[in-house]
């Protein structure tokens, strides 16, 4: 399987990186099997980073080998049991820790808004999950321990060209 990680630099050598921000589903690594992802990743850390460079690092992923040896959670669609996994993650519990990798749709800014909401009661579970089903959502992959990373092998990188506005 082919996977992405957008950035501002090429990442040779995945690690385990640990953030001061919480997020969808712990600390780790995030790739994506969907490069139109990986590329709006690209252009956000280039601009969080104010940088001039958007990456996208190319990854052989062996999902199969992983899943026979270490624990490996996947969320198909935003439900339940992803809703409360992504808010207890964003809220610090940090509930992540028991898997290897991780991987289901990614929380993006618009599906982030949905689920303050639901957070702040606003919205209830059903109303939220509702909600989310009709938003485009791509998928994330987390790398969370080092052991995974063994399944997750460097082939490339490419330089993404400019925007051109107008």
């Amino acid at each position: 399987m082919i996977i992405y990680h957008g950035s501002d630099v090429f990442i040779k050598h995945p690690k385990i990186v640990n953030s001061d921000r919480y997020l969808d589903f712990g600390v780790g690594f995030y790739t994506t099997s969907n490069r139109e992802q990986a590329e709006r990743w690209a252009w956000k850390v280039s601009s969080r980073n104010n940088s001039s460079k958007q990456i996208i690092s190319v990854y052989n992923f062996d999902l199969s080998g992983l899943k026979d040896n270490l624990k490996f959670i996947e969320y198909v669609e935003p439900d339940g049991v992803w809703l409360d996994f992504v808010v207890a993650n964003r809220s610090g519990k940090v509930i992540s820790k028991k898997y290897d990798l991780i991987s289901g749709p990614v929380a993006d800014d618009n599906v982030y808004l949905t689920i303050k909401l639901f957070e702040s009661g606003v919205l209830n579970k059903d109303e939220t999950i509702k909600r989310l089903k009709i938003e485009k959502l791509y998928n994330q992959i987390l790398f969370h321990s080092i052991e995974s990373l063994e399944y997750c092998s460097f082939d490339h990188y490419e330089i993404l060209p400019e925007k051109i506005n107008g």
